[in-house]
């Protein structure tokens, strides 16, 4: 299986501009800068894009963990909260913190934290990110 995303970029560091597009179109031109990735300008930015990829596959990823351990949940929100930090060696991804809420009727607390476990060490994005940045986690029943 492969996904590709493409950016175009334009101008320098802090007068440029960018665009960001998916091959399946949900992202098509979407605008990109130093205000919007430094700043709080309204547009997207790689680091926003990260954690959006890491809530989302966490989040089928405690749905199948859930099944693996004989629940189904009705919801499962999960916010990513990226942090990054200028060390160094420059601008760096140091940590992402997951906080999950899951609404599974008749639950098991105690394989509910630990399919959460499961799914925050197993996802694809979360191996990914694992070597470098510390991935925390709040897991909620509701």
């Amino acid at each position: 299986m492969k996904r590709a995303a493409s950016a175009k970029w334009s101008g320098g560091l802090k007068d440029g501009r960018g665009e960001i597009t998916t091959d399946s179109g949900v992202l098509s031109g979407s605008r990109y800068g130093f205000t919007t990735r430094f700043e709080n300008e309204a547009g997207t930015n790689p680091e926003e894009l990260i954690a959006a990829a890491h809530a989302g596959c966490f989040s089928m990823a405690l749905s199948g963990q859930l099944g693996n351990a004989g629940m189904t949940a009705t919801s499962i929100d999960t916010k990513a909260t990226l942090t990054m930090e200028r060390l160094e060696a420059g601008w760096t991804v140091v940590g992402i913190h997951l906080d999950v809420v899951a609404v599974i009727p008749d639950a098991d607390a105690e394989k509910f934290q630990t399919a959460a476990a499961n799914a925050k060490a197993g996802c694809p994005i979360s191996r990914l990110l694992a070597p470098g940045t510390a991935i925390t986690m709040t897991a909620t029943l509701a």
